[in-house]
Formats: structure tokens, C-alpha cells, sequence
């Protein structure tokens, strides 16, 4: 059962807005019936939203995968470094983080691009694009750049992002028209990527959220 609530929550998620049932069958290989009764179960949990026949996302999965973090401090650190480089250069940015060879998007901010590449948190990669090249191992000599090597029209520049004693736990990627001068995109990305660097080293524990701040 749990397989396949999985599996529907996948599907849910890979659709980008919207399914029916019909379609979450098609698309797990599973039968009508028990796609309904998941879904109704799913539902309930808050887990998966109905709006009339189609099925979304819900809420509660939202908060769920809020909650992981995979190094700590990393999406705090880099908040604030993604918006000012989507603010400087109009890229769209990228975080990831490497699993299951592959490179997942866990903080996004979208630019220029948009629709024509859309980035949006949870979103993966290949590694053989800049995003993947950049976590795989050290690099030296500056940011990964992309020339319309892996989508016609979009231009890339990546970096690692690296905590204070060396090691990876994540990349920086900003994306940009192939129209877009490369250099300028590639300083302003290292500029972020140090500045996480350096927000992961203050580190420090989280602020407590004041009760009479928190809605019940």
C-alpha cells in the first residue's frame, strides 16, 4: 500500500498540476479502483488535494518536504545569495544537491527563462549537465560553463558550493538566454557561492518562532 501511494504521489508530482484517475492508472499500472481508494486515503491526510474529478499535491506533503534538509543550514544560508543573483543577472538559479546520481533541485529562483525553461524546487538534473559536473569533485580554474550544450537557447555557469573546511554539499547553477554574455553570469555566481560558504561557516542554531507566532 505504501508503494503505491508513493507511486501515485510521484506521478501527482511529475504532472506538473493536475491528473485524473484515469491518467494516475495509466501511468503506475495500477487498477482504477485502487488508485480511487489511495487517493481517497490521500486525501484525507492532506497529503493530495481533489478538485472536482482531478487530483494535485497537497498541502501537507508540502510542509513534509519542507522539512528535509540536506546539509544543515544550507537552504538558510542560501536564500538570500540566489535572490541577489537572480536580482543582478536575471537568471534563473538553481540549487542542488547530489542523490541517487542525480542532481536535485532544493532551492530555486526563476528568471528570464521563464516558460521557456521553467526551475522550480525538486526539479533533478542529469550529472552530465553544469549543475551535475559542478557536485561531482573538485574543480579548479572557475565556474562550469554551458553553451547551449544541453538545450538550445539556454546558456549555464556552475560552481560548488563548498563548506568551510572543503567539502561539497552543493552546487550553484544560473541559467540565462543564449544571447546572455557568459562572464558576467560566471563572477556573479561565484560571488553567491561564496557568500553561501560563508553563511554555512556562521552557521549557528536556528532561532526559536515565538508561540504566540505560530498558528495552531
Amino acid at each position: 500500500m505504501l508503494e503505491g501511494a508513493f507511486a501515485l504521489l510521484d506521478a501527482l508530482r511529475r504532472s506538473g498540476d493536475e491528473a485524473g484517475v484515469t491518467e494516475l492508472a495509466l501511468v503506475c499500472g495500477v487498477p482504477k479502483g485502487s488508485v480511487h481508494r489511495l487517493l481517497d486515503q490521500l486525501v484525507t491526510l492532506g497529503a493530495v488535494e481533489r478538485k472536482g474529478n482531478r487530483y494535485r499535491v497537497g498541502p501537507q506533503l508540502y510542509r513534509l518536504g519542507q522539512a528535509w534538509e540536506p546539509h544543515p543550514g544550507l537552504r538558510r544560508a542560501a536564500r538570500l545569495p540566489l535572490q541577489r543573483l537572480r536580482a543582478a543577472t536575471g537568471a534563473s538559479v538553481v540549487l542542488t544537491v547530489l542523490r541517487e546520481d542525480m542532481a536535485i533541485t532544493v532551492g530555486s529562483v526563476p528568471g528570464d527563462l521563464e516558460p521557456l525553461f521553467p526551475v522550480r524546487d525538486g526539479m533533478a538534473f542529469h550529472l552530465d549537465t553544469a549543475a551535475g559536473k559542478a557536485l561531482r569533485g573538485p574543480l579548479r580554474g572557475g565556474p562550469v560553463l554551458d553553451r547551449e550544450d544541453v538545450m538550445a537557447g539556454v546558456c549555464c555557469a556552475a560552481l560548488p558550493v563548498r563548506t568551510p573546511d572543503g567539502r561539497t554539499v552543493a552546487a550553484l547553477a544560473a541559467m540565462v538566454p543564449a544571447s546572455r554574455p557568459l562572464d558576467p553570469l560566471a563572477r556573479g555566481v561565484a560571488e553567491a557561492g561564496v557568500a553561501i560558504g560563508r553563511a554555512l561557516g556562521r552557521g549557528g542554531p536556528r532561532r526559536a518562532v515565538p508561540s504566540r507566532a505560530l498558528v495552531p
